[in-house]
């Protein structure tokens, strides 16, 4: 049944993808598109920017969109369901754990371990972005403008920039 297997699929991208929702994308990216075939690329790029847009963690957007495209509302709650449930049974047994673990030395190693690899999913999920969002030299104007905006002024809201890069590309488009 599709509603069992969508709660599965994002079920096991809640159980190992660490670090947040950008370094879970190329999870959900091999997922949805590669081995189940259930959206397009074109269509997981228009996801992530709707999800960006949007209020919520981009994961919980994306699963939220991926299982309505799939198989409507009730898709869209198991595709919710199956991503946020790892998280909560895992952090129900860490705050019942913390108090008697947070003083090993192991654990903080495993800590301090999850985060190089962090910074790999995030830049794969860049990767992944890049190769279909900068289609030609305008794209590529408004993301490169977009990246000097926000690196340099930086009294100005992220927020206002995608609202400002939304209309541009309105406009150009």
């Amino acid at each position: 049944m599709i509603y069992v297997k969508i709660f599965l699929t994002f079920f096991k991208i809640g159980i190992f993808g660490f670090g947040g929702g950008y370094s879970m994308l190329p999870l959900i990216h091999k997922e949805v598109v590669a081995i189940n075939e259930w959206i397009g690329e074109d269509d997981f790029i228009d996801i992530v920017a709707i999800s960006q847009i949007t209020p919520g963690p981009v994961t919980i957007n994306s699963a939220t969109y991926v299982g309505y495209k799939v198989a409507g509302i009730p898709g869209s709650i198991m595709a919710t369901g199956g991503v946020i449930m790892p998280s909560i049974i895992i952090m129900l047994i860490i705050s019942i754990m913390f108090a008697a673990l947070k003083d090993n030395k192991y654990m903080k190693y495993a800590i301090r371990g999850l985060r190089p690899i962090t910074i790999g999913l995030i830049a794969s999920a860049c990767y992944l972005m890049f190769d279909g969002v900068l289609i030609d030299y305008k794209a590529i104007l408004i993301f490169v403008t977009a990246l000097i905006l926000m690196l340099f002024v930086k009294k100005v809201n992220p927020i206002v920039w995608v609202f400002i890069a939304c209309f541009v590309g309105f406009v150009i488009y």
